[in-house]
């Protein structure tokens, strides 16, 4: 079909034609014929290409069915999910190596009773995961989560209940260093208890058996937090007929020999400590023998003030024989009417002991009444601690000794 078009605007780009009915239309210069101005007619045939035509359609559908079978033809794989191992407080899950074909990983979740426990860390090179810490004798159930560039994918939902105290069957024990003879009585009573010995420490192992802590596995052990323990907590286990702690039967812990287990017993009680003499014994304060004893009335002394440190009971004799003349004194001075005499020296007597108490415990010397020494009071110098008697014109003054108090001083 031959279109004969006017040219209208010739730029160094772009030239605009105009149809018969006013129609613009932009053309690249570069096609038309050279030195062409405003004004100028051109001729231009169209005609459909139908052998261009095909052939582009032909390299399209190629191309569309390579991208096809490099990007579309598989799917990633939907995950498969297994139980390994179950104890009585742990479950070991392991699964198929993630098939994602052309699709990019998002994440792997596990869940546990259809609540989210935590993403997978590596999916590509984890296969296998350990729950610790469930009860005992309980169910549980599990499932994997797959998310891709090219959707999600759920595996199906393991149901895996935990042991008894009193099934072994879950016990993995791998062993280190043992005799000849430690290593054959071991194996026996683990197939006797139902559990199973697997070489090599593993995911799964729940017990690392030795008598020794070297090795290559032993290490891997310890780092793994697998028990490190003895051949007698197997025995242990047998002889109970259930799972034991494993406390007593770590590797490191001290083991009670018999001799020390015959000689001492197991819980130890301290001597009780050897009864001291009762001159050695301190004096109870007069202030807890105020609460059995009423208190004296204005004009008497206390017994107890006429207490002195002695140090054996003829001490306490001649105290006795001292509160005696205080008391016939002082009701002497009452009836012959020297109230005000008698008041004098209370209070100076009052302050003498104040000034006693103080020095009673820098010197720790008792100190004897000031009237004329008698026999009795002879007989206390000599057996008390040695300090000199004092003397009053007034009367005599009674020394607070080791049955003074707090309230005695205060009067």
């Amino acid at each position: 079909m031959l279109v004969s078009l006017t040219v209208g605007k010739v730029d160094a780009g772009v030239t605009v034609l105009l149809t018969p009915d006013k129609r613009l239309i932009e053309f690249p210069s570069i096609l038309l014929p050279p030195n062409i101005v405003s004004g100028s007619i051109v001729d231009i045939t169209v005609a459909r290409n139908h052998e261009s035509e095909a052939k582009a359609g032909a390299q399209f559908s190629a191309l569309q069915d390579h991208i096809f079978s490099s990007f579309g033809a598989s799917q990633p794989s939907t995950p498969v999910l297994r139980c390994r191992n179950a104890t009585q407080t742990s479950v070991v899950l392991d699964w198929d190596p993630i098939d994602l074909a052309t699709a990019d990983l998002i994440s792997l979740s596990l869940y546990r009773n259809n609540q989210k426990a935590g993403n997978i860390p590596r999916p590509m090179q984890m296969h296998s995961t350990k729950i610790s810490g469930l009860a005992v004798d309980t169910e549980y159930s599990f499932h994997l989560v797959l998310r891709t560039t090219a959707g999600t994918f759920s595996s199906k939902q393991v149901v895996v209940r935990t042991h008894k105290m009193t099934d072994l069957s879950g016990v993995t024990i791998t062993t280190g260093f043992l005799p000849a003879h430690t290593r054959e009585e071991l194996t026996k009573a683990v197939e006797r208890i139902g559990a199973k010995i697997v070489d090599g420490v593993r995911i799964d192992t729940t017990h690392f058996v030795t008598t020794e802590g070297r090795g290559v596995p032993w290490e891997k052990a310890v780092e793994m937090n697998i028990p490190v323990v003895r051949p007698e907590w197997v025995d242990a286990c047998e002889k109970n007929g259930r799972i034991l702690g494993v406390t007593k039967f770590y590797l490191d812990a001290l083991r009670p020999s018999p001799s020390s287990s015959q000689e001492t017993p197991t819980v130890a009680s301290p001597p009780p400590a050897p009864a001291q003499h009762q001159k050695d014994l301190p004096r109870a304060p007069a202030q807890n023998a105020k609460n059995e004893e009423p208190e004296p009335h204005k004009g008497e002394r206390n017994p107890k003030e006429e207490e002195s440190s002695g140090d054996d009971d003829n001490d306490n004799n001649d105290d006795n024989n001292n509160n005696k003349d205080d008391k016939a004194t002082k009701a002497a001075a009452n009836v012959n009417g020297e109230e005000e005499k008698a008041d004098e020296p209370k209070a100076k007597a009052t302050d003498e002991q104040k000034a006693r108490f103080e020095d009673k415990d820098a010197q720790k010397v008792p100190l004897q009444p000031a009237d004329k020494p008698s026999p009795e009071n002879a007989t206390t110098k000599d057996v008390g601690s040695g300090a000199d008697d004092s003397s009053d014109e007034k009367g005599p003054v009674n020394s607070p000794g080791d049955g003074a108090s707090f309230q005695d001083v205060a009067l």
